[in-house]
């Protein structure tokens, strides 16, 4: 199935060519020795960024369209990084502006990853947002994947969200984000998702790994964080659900950011979206070891309350320290089941996805970081430091004690099996 959007190419020129910004940290090589630029497929297969027939033909379909394209089958092929769930391309020609190029990007969606959300709904999703003037606009659809327009800004880095002007900027979009009217049901999807992850990640994993990942007892988990974070006053939007710095653009002449990439966007808890944003911070994918996490570098309490303050007063209207507060215990809570859904999802990963990353270890630290916040996180009335309190330091990977207090009848505790699987303590980085 090949559908070219009438008018796409027209559509995709909004932004002016001559005011491109190299993203120079998720471009593999972007000069002219980098990647062949003979005929398209022939560069390509040469450097194994082979694309599939029915996006070749999109593409010089839309290149065709465009009068000052030296050479429509005289592509450049630029695989980005970053990515773990699509393959992703930025597609560019040379023009008869001498330095100028037309491009696109051309996303390949990861073999397997359909377990992982509905692709009709995430693409129904991606065009409600073009019309909405949100992201990029959809060029074209191919079976398993889709050409867009390609944003004339920056992908944000890994020390941008540390920076308090971008991060205002950031909080500021994820309140108009989660403040879209969205069409269909407005009914939270975090736990029937978590649900069917688990599911999933038992039927593919060994009887060893269900075993020292714990999938068995992770139902009983996942009721345990729903009964104790359901409420009545939870404010529910429209929710990215992945919100890395990778899928944040920022233009900076007009200092404004793109929320892009909407696979796993739903209704939810608003404080879920926040605080996998800030478990976020703690990942540095463009690294020689990406799948690594450091959550010494999790925001600490007043980056937090700065970042939930700009939120909520993006409105218009300043909210109450109360209602800041409110939020901001919130976020940690729900932080927990953020480190369960990336935990299950690398477990699952592991198995339907070729991506060069390595999800079996990334999930054993999400699923770490759960079982050492889990106690203080479900205890605590207070927003909890984090990165600075005695249950989060470590010395020479040893865990530190605790004596945190737990309420009667929750089941807490790190099960022995995964103290095997983890060694002998919580490691955070391996800086």
């Amino acid at each position: 199935m090949v559908t070219f959007v009438l008018g796409a190419a027209e559509e995709a020129t909004r932004n002016p060519v001559n005011k491109e910004v190299v993203d120079a940290e998720n471009v593999v090589s972007d000069d002219d020795a980098g990647i062949p630029e003979s005929s398209a497929i022939k560069g390509i297969e040469e450097r194994e960024y082979c694309l599939p027939s029915e996006a070749s033909e999109i593409l010089k379909s839309l290149a065709t369209e465009w009068e000052n394209v030296v050479d429509v089958n005289a592509l450049k092929v630029i695989p980005l990084k970053g990515a773990m769930t699509n393959e992703v391309f930025q597609i560019k020609w040379k023009t008869t502006e001498g330095e100028s190029s037309r491009k696109v990007v051309a996303r390949i969606y990861g073999v397997g990853t359909g377990v992982f959300f509905d692709r009709d709904v995430e693409v129904k999703t991606f065009e409600f947002m073009s019309k909405s003037g949100q992201g990029p606009r959809l060029l074209g659809r191919f079976d398993n994947g889709r050409i867009e327009e390609f944003i004339h800004a920056r992908t944000l880095s890994a020390s941008d969200l540390r920076d308090a002007s971008t991060s205002a900027l950031i909080a500021a979009k994820m309140k108009e984000f989660h403040d879209l009217g969205m069409p269909g049901p407005k009914t939270v999807n975090l736990w029937d998702r978590l649900r069917d992850w688990v599911k999933e990640a038992k039927r593919l994993s060994s009887p060893e790994d269900v075993e020292a990942f714990s999938l068995n007892t992770l139902d009983k988990e996942i009721s345990t964080l729903e009964n104790e974070l359901s409420g009545t006053n939870q404010c529910i939007g429209f929710c990215h659900n992945d919100l890395q710095y990778g899928n944040i653009m920022l233009d900076e002449e007009s200092c404004s950011v793109t929320i892009i990439d909407y696979e796993y966007a739903s209704y939810n808890p608003v404080a879920y979206d926040i605080a996998n944003h800030f478990n976020e911070m703690a990942a540095n994918y463009h690294t020689d070891t990406p799948h690594i996490l450091d959550y010494t570098k999790y925001p600490d309490l007043e980056e937090r309350r700065r970042f939930v303050h700009a939120y909520l007063s993006s409105s218009g209207e300043k909210p109450s320290d109360s209602e800041v507060e409110q939020l901001l215990e919130e976020v940690e809570k729900y932080a927990l089941a953020n480190h369960l859904s990336w935990g299950i999802w690398g477990v699952i990963s592991e198995h339907v996805n070729k991506i060069d990353f390595n999800y079996r270890e990334y999930a054993k630290q999400r699923f770490q970081e759960y079982w050492s916040k889990k106690i203080s996180a479900l205890s605590s009335d207070e927003p909890d430091e984090h990165n600075e309190s005695d249950e989060h330091s470590h010395d020479n990977g040893k865990q530190a004690a605790t004596t945190t207090h737990h309420r009667p009848g929750r089941s807490i505790g790190i099960p022995r099996r995964l103290k095997r699987l983890f060694g002998l303590g919580f490691f955070r980085s391996r800086h």
